[in-house]
């Protein structure tokens, strides 16, 4: 009954946190939908300029193209912040665990939907602050429910894709909003009602969710949120063979103190941080980010160009993009598959320090198959052909979904659970800085190219390539690691949960 209680609980934290993933957390990379709504009520429309002679870029013998650049400065901004704020905002998590994370993300996110709500076209630039706020509050939320894919051991990875799945799908959220506003309700109302949801993280972070922090591996009789009656005995049980002073279970740490895989007890943050292995997985999320983002912060623009300017087929365009986005919780699991692929099947399931290498290895095939898919979405997105944007946008969700569930799976894989929110906020905050070349290359596209972004598309496909040399350097190390435990003789089936983390630069 205990045991019942228990997986009752878990399914409940895992399906209302893909609820509060899938709903509220990425809204803001359905920016192309809410740009739709912002220019059809006038904001920024004094920056539009008239034309005698109308373009691809041009409205009702405008040029809008200082317009759009406003638009994408809102959005390069606020992903900026998504990614930057994530290093301080991790070492919070680290620190003072899930509640008082999530009680500041709840914070920054109901006050970004209510800046959106109270802007108006006089005060647009309320949208500055309110994008950065749920771009921050967003990531914040996600980073302290990755932790539940610990409570599934086998699963974890899937869990981890599933969840950042439920993230890029959130982006929809604004196709809602565009649909809506389209049917007649005003942007204030759909904000205040999103700002009134902020109700239901904070029941969950009070009834669903530890005060610290989800240890990995799980201690025997773990609990968290709301206590159930029904599973006090077991519980207790535990609690009462733990030597006086000792921390309970919601104090446990992510990582037992003692050496894990071989690594010297504490493996040092800065360790972790200079290793090749993460600095050449930064550059792999790096890359393949900012491609990302440029094609999100350039969509209205690149529409209108190959729609030659037609208003009504721009906006199916806009709403076939933002529909694909719903497929992004389908597609990441299939990322968490290829992860923990060792650990299915027939064959007997690998312990130990065989079980953290064939992690890693495992790493390897999502990190080729990841930057294969930009590549192949990169060279969609290159087509100067509009039906071919189809295509375009189902290789994008697939990508990105693939993209951000590799980048939170590979590193609480190669790297100690304690450090993980430390190491996921500073790879995206590094990411954040080449992130923020998506603005020069909108400039350089409205400018010198005359809004035709075909020759920057060219060359963002040679920058994904660069991305390759990731999966090559974990190859490498596995090979190395594998090698140092058959020269020492260390034997492979060692104490379950034991992992191969990060060592220092080699």
């Amino acid at each position: 009954m205990a045991e019942g209680a228990g997986l009752a609980k878990r399914l409940g934290t895992l399906l209302s946190g893909l609820l509060e993933c899938g709903a509220f957390c990425g809204i803001i990379f359905g920016w192309a939908s809410l740009v739709f709504v912002l220019k059809d009520l006038g904001y920024f429309e004094g920056l539009c300029q008239p034309s005698a002679t109308p373009g691809p870029n041009f409205t009702l013998g405008s040029d809008c193209s200082r317009q759009d650049e406003q638009f994408s400065l809102v959005f390069t901004i606020g992903s900026f912040m998504n990614n930057f704020m994530t290093f301080p905002m991790g070492i919070v998590f680290d620190r003072f665990g899930t509640t008082a994370a999530r009680l500041i993300a709840i914070s920054l996110y109901t006050g970004g939907t209510l800046l959106v709500a109270f802007s108006t076209p006089e005060l647009a630039v309320l949208l500055f602050p309110a994008m950065s706020m749920l771009s921050v509050g967003g990531i914040l939320l996600i980073l302290t429910n990755m932790q539940v894919g610990n409570l599934f051991g086998n699963y974890r990875s899937i869990i981890i894709t599933l969840y950042n799945g439920a993230f890029d799908s959130s982006s929809a959220v604004f196709l809602i909003v565009k649909l809506l506003y389209e049917h007649g309700l005003s942007l204030r109302a759909m904000f205040l009602f999103l700002a009134a949801c902020s109700a239901w993280h904070l029941l969950r972070t009070l009834f669903l969710m530890p005060r610290s922090r989800i240890p990995y591996p799980l201690p025997p009789g773990y609990d968290y949120g709301l206590r159930c009656r029904g599973r006090s005995r077991s519980y207790r049980t535990h609690k009462d063979k733990q030597p006086p002073g000792e921390a309970g279970p919601e104090e446990t740490p992510l990582e037992a103190p003692v050496a894990r895989g071989g690594d010297a007890p504490g493996t040092p943050f800065r360790a972790c941080a200079c290793s090749w292995l993460f600095t050449w997985h930064v550059a792999w999320l790096s890359v393949m980010q900012l491609r990302h983002y440029l094609f999100i912060g350039t969509l209205n623009p690149q529409l209108e160009h190959l729609a030659g300017g037609d208003h009504t087929l721009v906006s199916t365009y806009t709403n076939a993009f933002a529909f694909t986005q719903l497929c992004g919780v389908l597609c990441a699991p299939w990322n968490g598959l290829i992860l923990d692929r060792h650990k299915r099947g027939k064959a007997p399931r690998p312990e130990g320090l065989l079980a953290a290498l064939a992690d890693l290895r495992s790493a390897v095939l999502s990190l080729v198959v990841t930057v294969a898919l930009c590549l192949l979405f990169s060279v969609f997105a290159a087509v100067p052909v509009l039906p071919a944007q189809f295509g375009t946008f189902v290789l994008q969700v697939i990508s990105r979904s693939f993209l951000y569930g590799g980048n939170a799976a590979f590193l609480a894989i190669a790297f100690p659970p304690q450090h993980f929110g430390k190491l996921y906020g500073l790879a995206m905050a590094l990411s954040a800085l080449v992130a923020l070349l998506q603005y020069p290359c909108v400039a350089l596209v409205q400018g010198p190219l005359q809004g035709d972004p075909f020759y920057m598309n060219l060359g963002l496909i040679a920058v994904v390539l660069v991305a390759f040399v990731s999966p090559v350097v974990v190859a490498r190390e596995c090979q190395r690691r594998a090698k140092e435990l058959g020269m020492a003789g260390t034997p492979l089936a060692a104490a379950p949960g034991t992992e191969i983390h990060a060592e220092t630069p080699h």
